[in-house]
């Protein structure tokens, strides 16, 4: 009986959620943590007071899946999508569920950093670097010193059949004709270890299980701050970043409101929301959060989204085929 209670209750929850939804000027479809969400909307409604807004939150997975079934069923609710990597949003592109739209503040931003044609925009860069327990005996500043003799059995990453940030690094780095998948069975043959997600290898590396661990940057330096035996390095190659991209749906009926949001994400009053919540904002000339190396210095690896789009199943073949597939 409570079974079926609560399934009631839930149909009854996103039957409500639905509802209000389609009656907001605006709904957005996002990945970012509760808080973050909360406050990327808090935001824009103080600078748009007169637009009503409605998000819903969950992983990229699950928001996709939400997402595509609406679109079946002939009936998307979402107008933005404000989602984890470009890859996602490139399917979309190609699939001609975006509009395209040329925001005025494009212009303070890195070509590399928008899709040529308007579809999508960064909002943050979320790199992936290497994580160093202080107590280790070699402080790395190459990615190729991972597969070195002095690491042997002391690397940890996640793996890309469970973390999506995974996925885009290790496409980033064996797009580099100087690592290559060469590099990744140097890594394995190293006795390095992929499983889980990046949670799983900060504990490892902070608990001195592991020396060194290939996980997103904000992790480490926010247990660094807290007083955590860590430190992150940049490698010299430069780093893979997820960019939590914004985009409008080709169906949208909120067109200008849409905009507007697009708009103040890439704005500088939104680029420092995102600074605020401890993010490198991906606007050129903005500041950095305490503990990150100067924006200027930091040195993203080429990524080409539709080449990963393309490669993405090829390239999770050979990942498993390397390290294992159970992820």
């Amino acid at each position: 009986m409570k079974t079926l209670l609560s399934a009631l209750t839930a149909v009854v929850a996103l039957g409500a959620l639905a509802t209000s939804a389609t009656a907001a000027n605006l709904v957005i479809y996002t990945s970012q943590p509760n808080e973050d969400a909360q406050a990327t909307v808090d935001g824009f409604k103080a600078a748009h007071p007169g637009i009503d807004v409605e998000w819903v939150r969950d992983g990229t997975t699950k928001i996709m899946a939400k997402l595509m079934a609406e679109i079946e069923a002939g009936n998307p609710v979402a107008d933005v999508l404000l989602i984890a990597d470009t890859v996602t949003l490139e399917r979309l592109k190609q699939d001609k569920r975006l509009l395209s739209y040329t925001s005025p503040e494009a212009k303070a931003y890195d070509a590399s950093l928008f899709d040529a044609d308007g579809y999508y925009y960064s909002t943050k860069l979320i790199t992936t670097g290497i994580m160093v327990n202080t107590q280790a005996s070699m402080k790395p500043t190459s990615w190729k010193d991972l597969a070195k003799p002095e690491a042997k059995g002391l690397v940890t990453m996640p793996s890309p059949l469970t973390s999506g940030a995974a996925l885009i690094h290790a496409q980033t780095l064996t797009a580099d004709p100087a690592l290559g998948w060469d590099y990744y069975r140097a890594l394995k043959e190293n006795g390095a270890t992929a499983s889980g997600g990046n949670g799983a290898v900060l504990k490892s590396v902070a608990s001195g299980e592991k020396a060194y661990g290939v996980v997103v940057d904000y992790m480490p330096i926010r247990e660094k701050a807290k007083g955590a035996p860590v430190e992150f390095v940049f490698p010299s190659e430069g780093v893979s970043a997820v960019t939590e991209p914004v985009a409008i749906m080709a169906g949208t009926k909120h067109q200008d409101a849409a905009k507007k949001f697009v708009d103040y994400v890439l704005s500088e009053k939104g680029q420092e929301g995102f600074l605020k919540l401890g993010y490198i904002p991906a606007r050129n000339g903005m500041p950095v959060p305490a503990g990150f190396p100067a924006r200027d210095t930091i040195k993203l690896m080429p990524f080409n989204a539709s080449d990963a789009l393309k490669n993405t199943e090829k390239d999770l073949k050979t990942f498993s085929e390397i390290f294992g597939g159970n992820g």
